[in-house]
């Protein structure tokens, strides 16, 4: 089993969850975190079925921002 992190937002509709260093856009959403959470599970599966482990070549990093 292999570990993502993953980005869970609450929206006014419910949740959406994206996970980070992973090419490509999946997204998962659900009327709760679990639902949203379970659901970004799923497409990141498919996701690495559907187009082979080198959409897992991305990466993380950081950057300051000035605002």
């Amino acid at each position: 089993m292999k570990q993502y992190k993953i980005i869970v937002e609450k929206h006014p509709n419910g949740f959406v969850a994206y996970p980070l260093g992973i090419k490509g856009v999946v997204v998962g959403q659900g009327e709760t975190y679990e639902e949203a959470l379970s659901d970004v599970k799923s497409a990141i599966k498919f996701h690495i079925e559907t187009f082979g482990e080198e959409v897992l070549d991305a990466f993380v990093t950081e950057a300051g921002i000035e605002v």
